[in-house]
This record gives C-alpha cells, sequence and structure tokens, in this order.
C-alpha cells in the first residue's frame, strides 16, 4: 500500500531483516555508503538500521 516499516521511529533490529526488501537494493547502497561517510568505524549504533560488517561489528574499534 506503499507505507513504509516505521513511521515513527527507526528500523530497529526487529525489522532489519526486511528494510532492503522496504528500501531495494540501490536504497540499502545509498544508506550504507552514506553510513560509511559519516560513521566510517561503525561505531555509531553498529547493525541498528543497516547490518554492518565494519570494525566495531569485529569489536575492532
Amino acid at each position: 500500500m506503499g507505507g513504509s516499516l516505521s513511521g515513527e521511529h527507526g528500523v530497529g533490529t526487529t525489522k532489519l531483516a526486511y528494510a532492503e526488501r522496504q528500501l531495494g537494493t540501490a536504497g540499502m547502497g545509498l544508506m550504507r555508503r552514506v553510513k560509511q561517510r559519516y560513521d566510517p568505524s561503525g561505531v555509531l549504533n553498529p547493525g541498528i538500521k543497516l547490518p554492518w560488517s565494519g570494525p566495531a561489528a569485529a569489536g575492532i574499534v
């Protein structure tokens, strides 16, 4: 119906598995590039909005 996963708050961990279905591959790619640009170490909420495989996810910060 054209809605989104979450209208009030972020996607969080519960709906993370459905984010790419909602936003598409291109949308997720854009979000990953923005995340990488502004949080290159991956320390800001790793794995909350996007699946993250940066240094913070591996415990290397």
